[in-house]
């Protein structure tokens, strides 16, 4: 790539600062991954983190990812002693198996305190992602009212709050953080691919023509069914992008493919699910 994508605002570095402040005050970690870039929509700081701590990954966004690959994350995890759950967040079913799991966890803990030292403790959680997963949608879904504040631009929730949500079990939500370093390029194109990099920290021309050369790797037949782009053999991502405008009747005066709405409406249209559910990282 031409441009090193590197986006860490000042409210990241707080918002490790307050994830470390009050990890000590939790028991369980709720970590909310994007199923469909489930390695790099984590930050190699969390394992470090949440030491010590019981940890549940939430691969979120499921409905937009594919699911044979979604499974085979899902083993993957599991055969590293984690406890892995699937998810769509705005799937009310999904949700409340969720909180069915969370609750049964809270009560054994429950139990077991009990038994060890004559006293009843309900669980504390904290959720933590990188910006943009759907933590606070999550939270939500699981408090069944919207008392933790939702945005569709990365870095809305930037305060601390505490939502109960069982009689037993309370969550600390707190903001995104982002990978704090631009090493690796492909994970941060990938952040970017699905919205948790502001559109406004990338060059979305170069990133959209970077989707176009993964999707023709990875799921080609995406973009013969949504753009009707019958033969991509020997095209590179910008041929691509061009074939594809023309075809959608993106032109600008003078009869050029107007590249710059393209590349906003691929990377709109691979967020949605419009272009399927497509998964781009294989454990």
């Amino acid at each position: 790539m031409s441009r090193h994508i590197h986006w860490y605002p000042g409210h990241m570095s707080k918002a490790k600062r307050l994830i470390q402040e009050h990890i000590k005050l939790v028991d369980l970690i709720i970590e909310v991954r994007d199923a469909r870039v489930p390695r790099s929509s984590t930050n190699p700081e969390f394992g470090a983190l949440c030491r010590n701590k019981q940890r549940l990954i939430l691969l979120n966004k499921k409905d937009l990812a594919d699911p044979d690959m979604t499974q085979r994350w899902t083993s993957f995890f599991k055969s590293q002693g984690l406890w892995v759950e699937a998810i769509n967040c705005l799937d009310m079913s999904d949700v409340n198996q969720l909180r069915k799991s969370i609750i049964e966890f809270a009560e054994e803990r429950r139990k077991l305190i009990y038994q060890q030292k004559g006293i009843y403790k309900n669980t504390r959680a904290m959720v933590v992602g990188i910006p943009n997963v759907g933590k606070s949608t999550v939270i939500n879904g699981l408090a069944k009212s919207a008392k933790a504040k939702v945005g569709d631009k990365p870095g809305v929730t930037r305060g601390k709050q505490w939502i109960r949500v069982h009689p037993y079990v309370e969550f600390l939500d707190t903001p995104g953080l982002l990978w704090p370093r631009a090493d690796d390029q492909t994970a941060m194109l990938h952040l970017a691919y699905i919205g948790s990099i502001g559109d406004e920290a990338i060059d979305m021309l170069e990133v959209a023509v970077k989707l176009i050369e993964t999707l023709k790797g990875l799921y080609p037949q995406a973009i013969q069914k949504r753009y009707g782009i019958e033969n991509m053999e020997g095209m590179d991502g910008y041929s691509l992008l061009e074939a594809i405008c023309l075809n959608q009747k993106w032109i600008r005066s003078g009869g050029n493919p107007d590249v710059d709405r393209g590349a906003r409406q691929l990377l709109g249209d691979y967020r949605s699910g419009r272009l399927g559910a497509l998964t781009l990282e294989a454990p």
